[in-house]
């Protein structure tokens, strides 16, 4: 039990961090099923750390409250900005998707000289916020997560999506509503970013406008590039490596860094699904590949 102990207060916090980041990976998962770039989760996560944050110190409302508060506000503003923002496609969508990031940062920045009163806290960030976040929350949040995917796949719903990313214009001619699946897709994978910023900002006590820049909208599309974004484990698994690995290599100091970018080439050129692929899983089932013949 002691060397538990030890382990927890050693990599206690890497691991909750691991956890978010696998939320976060998720929130981005839901697009890419539909067949969109959409890379908007940053700002989504800002907005629910923001909210949730706030509610919290000002209105002194219950963690689960303030945790949904954080959700809801996330999911509105993403169908709000769906509506239009999904007309586009491809490298447009990703960045018009990277400029409304930008803005969520930017408002964070300014919004307190705006005002003329502190609310984000502007540069200096948002300090003090009560620490309400425990590990088996954002355990409990990622199983509900899984399950939710889990009944996603198998569902009416999930095939929509799948048949919506093969090919738009063969799922609009069978019936399937592409506008309706694709503001719903991308609604949800702001709630479930927005819940994860809520998580964050409860756990680290501070939040600040440049945690949300560029860099982490980096990090959560890698998530999924790396761990595949055709199953719903892919980018847990991403996000279990890319932030877990730097803790493992940290006797390489400041050639960390370099190792993640090797891995990641490797796995875009080797293996440009990512390490999880249904269709290479499906196929080491199969009974060529086992070397057995198969039947007539």
């Amino acid at each position: 039990m002691d060397s538990l102990y030890q382990l927890w207060l050693t990599y206690g916090s890497v691991i909750e961090f691991i956890l978010i980041d696998a939320a976060l990976g998720l929130s981005i998962y839901i697009t890419l099923t539909t067949g969109l770039l959409s890379v908007a989760n940053a700002g989504f996560m800002a907005i629910g750390a923001y909210a949730a944050s706030l509610a919290t110190i000002h209105w002194n409302t219950p963690f689960l409250i303030s945790l949904i508060i954080g959700i809801i506000s996330a999911g509105l503003i993403g169908l709000i900005l769906g509506l239009p923002v999904l007309r586009l496609s491809d490298i447009y969508l990703a960045i018009a998707t990277i400029g409304f990031s930008e803005v969520v940062r930017v408002v964070a920045l300014n919004i307190d000289n705006v005002l003329g009163f502190e609310l984000t806290g502007g540069p200096l960030g948002l300090n003090n916020i009560p620490v309400k976040t425990e590990f088996w929350h954002l355990v409990l949040y990622l199983l509900l997560l899984i399950y939710f995917f889990i009944r996603l796949s198998r569902s009416r719903t999930g095939r929509a999506l799948a048949a919506i990313r093969d090919d738009e214009t063969v799922a609009a001619t069978m019936g399937i509503n592409v506008v309706y699946y694709k503001n719903m897709a991308f609604v949800i994978g702001a709630m479930i970013a927005g819940g994860a910023g809520g998580l964050s900002a409860h756990l680290t006590r501070f939040i600040a406008p440049n945690e949300f820049g560029f860099a982490r909208v980096v990090d959560i599309l890698t998530y999924a590039v790396l761990g595949g974004f055709y199953h719903w484990l892919g980018p847990i698994v991403g996000a279990f490596i890319l932030t877990g690995l730097p803790e493992v290599l940290r006797f390489l100091a400041e050639y960390r860094a370099i190792v993640n970018g090797i891995i990641l080439v490797l796995v875009i050129v080797y293996l440009p699904n990512g390490l999880i692929d249904p269709r290479r899983i499906r196929w080491l089932r199969s009974p060529e590949a086992r070397g057995e013949k198969a039947d007539a």
